[in-house]
């Protein structure tokens, strides 16, 4: 990963714009002093030994120059102590990168080991970067896999937390790295449906409880990718036109959609809760819906298929879904109570 300094590098940058002017002066200094009996190179050589303390001799005789040798003294000094200055820039930048360098990819190494319950996103082009952003915004732990440490540093620099592992997403071990084993959900969202495909396959390999949702470029790989093994598929061709479309015909459902799928802490919006044994084998009316005023059950989701506005006498089973329009403090509630 990238690192800058901007301080040091500021001072390197002064330390070599002095050492160059002393270069410059020194150059012309003894061409004018020795009457330009000696060529401009000689006249270089003759400063660069003296700046960088070489220990020629005088290539330029100014045994009989006492204004030639007094400027070599001043040349000395100044270019001496630029030198040195300059140096010891170059190499704390050198070290300072190492060291930065070493002490964040430790870091990160620990913050991969600890994240759990995360959602992974592999491939961080227009799509996967999105992804990244909308889970940064919803405040859901994610890390973001990439093989482009450019894209990673682009994505880190927005989001300064965020988590990353740096590697191929189709290889087992990256994967593993990333904490797939401990992963709620992965994102295969390379803009190769072929690696897609592999990163599927990997992952539910991996761990075949966890999530995956894969992009699909082309409509004809989709049914590839459910045989891969992916949860869900994405077309984002024809979600974009599909979007336009409501767009222009309804454009106020368009927006209230969007205000009940937005994922952040105020106002209503749709959340989604699974059946759990402890309160399976229940009805609906077992939830007290009515001690929640903001919330309102829209459906239930079972075997495939959705039922809308369940009645109260509903049986609940396990592993079934409700959908409800709640808000983030009635639904942190709701969950506690399945």
């Amino acid at each position: 990963m990238k690192t800058t300094f901007p301080r040091t590098y500021k001072r390197l940058l002064g330390g070599g714009i002095a050492l160059v002017l002393i270069l410059l002066i020194g150059t012309f200094g003894y061409y004018h002093l020795t009457g330009k009996q000696h060529s401009l190179v000689d006249c270089f050589y003759m400063t660069f030994i003296t700046v960088a303390t070489i220990g020629y001799g005088e290539i330029i005789d100014l045994s009989n120059n006492p204004a030639g040798r007094l400027f070599t003294i001043v040349i000395a000094l100044f270019g001496i102590g630029t030198l040195t200055y300059s140096i010891s820039m170059f190499t704390a930048i050198v070290v300072e990168g190492d060291l930065q360098e070493t002490f964040t990819k430790r870091k990160m190494e620990k913050l991969v080991r600890k994240i759990e319950d995360h959602f992974i996103v592999c491939g961080l082009g227009r799509v996967g970067t999105h992804i990244a952003e909308q889970l940064h915004s919803a405040k859901r732990p994610n890390l973001v896999v990439d093989i482009d440490e450019k894209k990673i540093e682009f994505v880190s620099s927005n989001f300064p937390n965020q988590i990353y592992v740096i590697g191929d997403a189709t290889d087992e071990d990256v994967l593993v790295e990333a904490g797939i084993h401990r992963a709620k959900g992965l994102f295969a969202a390379t803009e190769d449906d072929s690696r897609n495909l592999v990163i599927c396959l990997t992952a539910k390999h991996l761990n075949p409880k966890v999530r995956v949702v894969v992009r699909c470029n082309e409509p004809s790989h989709r049914d590839k990718m459910r045989k891969a093994g992916a949860d869900a598929t994405t077309l984002p061709a024809h979600m974009g036109g599909f979007r336009m479309l409501t767009e222009m015909i309804r454009p106020n459902t368009v927006s209230f959609f969007d205000s009940l799928l937005k994922d952040d802490e105020s106002g209503l919006h749709i959340e989604e809760m699974r059946v759990t044994e402890k309160i399976s084998g229940n009805i609906i009316s077992a939830l007290n819906l009515q001690n929640f005023p903001n919330t309102i059950l829209l459906a239930m989701k079972k075997n495939n298929t959705i039922i809308y506005k369940p009645l109260p006498d509903t049986v609940l089973e396990n592993d079934c879904v409700l959908l409800f329009l709640t808000t983030a403090e009635e639904c942190k509630k709701l969950e506690s109570n399945a």
